[in-house]
């Protein structure tokens, strides 16, 4: 019976985590327009919109914090479409604030979404990947992945683990013939990065101490987030589906144009040359 399905069904399929909004859902549209099955995944469901009415999309609920909400996902995914190719782990959110003020319940979140979430998706998919000896694991990180950002410590720390460990995984997988990869977009405003700097959130109390370096930020990140890349959600989910379909085995895709300068400095000058340029980034008061 599972043959017959997956001789019937060949068409790609792809699963993607957080969905409801941002990057999830235009991905989603994209892979789907280019004709392939998409499971749509969300934790509220009923924020699809109009991911439900498109063809090939399959819309259910998967929790990364939620192990039964994933394995649930991934079995019922397999026996719509008969397989799954690619899993892409989108779904995350920054913690922004200075640290001493977050809660270590807020913390916590943070890495449960964003690490933990993804390694318990991509445990349950490994199952199927490796029976078919094939498959495609794309984790969605962030320039925050190889930057340190201030009043973002724990984003950019969630985003480094999420770097490590799919640099480490990437060789284990690749003796299977699964490929790991990432995607490091930049500080795009339409996915909100900027926007709760300096804002009221939950788990975040506010230290007087620090009320003038948190003014300098906002408006050093005011400034960034004016000279982002327009284009930033397009690019974005482009480069998410290359990755997905050019047989390469490279490593890490970064596609917007506002991270690539503090990108380059990191990881193509010398350590002095970087710490010059974030410090005149961050800390220097200069125009």
């Amino acid at each position: 019976m599972h043959q017959h399905k997956h001789k019937i069904n060949m068409k790609n399929t792809v699963l993607l985590t957080g969905t409801s909004s941002g990057f999830g859902a235009t991905a989603a549209r994209l892979f789907a327009e280019r004709g392939w099955h998409v499971i749509a995944t969300m934790r509220d469901t009923s924020k699809a919109g109009d991911l439900r009415s498109l063809p090939n999309v399959w819309v259910t609920t998967l929790d990364v914090q939620d192990l039964t909400t994933i394995d649930d996902a991934i079995a019922d995914g397999i026996e719509r479409f008969g397989h799954i190719d690619v899993v892409i782990n989108n779904a995350g959110y920054g913690q922004f604030g200075i640290f001493e003020g977050l809660s270590r319940e807020a913390i916590q979140a943070q890495f449960d979404v964003n690490v933990f979430g993804a390694m318990d998706v991509t445990r349950a998919i490994l199952p199927h990947f490796r029976a078919r000896r094939a498959g495609t694991i794309l984790n969605i990180s962030s320039g925050a992945g190889a930057i340190g950002f201030p009043m973002a410590s724990l984003y950019s720390a969630s985003k480094f683990a999420l770097e490590g460990f799919s640099e480490g995984l990437r060789y284990e997988l690749a003796s299977l013939g699964i490929r790991v990869k990432l995607i490091e977009p930049g500080g795009a405003p339409q996915t909100g990065f900027m926007a709760r700097v300096g804002g009221e959130s939950a788990g975040v109390a506010v230290i007087e101490d620090y009320l003038p370096f948190m003014q300098h930020i906002g408006q050093i990140y005011g400034g960034m987030s004016a000279a982002s890349d327009p284009d930033a959600v397009e690019k974005v989910v482009e480069a998410m589906y290359e990755a997905a379909t050019d047989g390469k085995d490279q490593l890490r895709y970064a596609p917007t144009d506002d991270i690539q300068p503090l990108l380059q400095a990191r990881r193509s000058t010398s350590e002095p040359t970087y710490q010059s340029l974030t410090h005149q980034l961050f800390v220097s008061t200069e125009a």
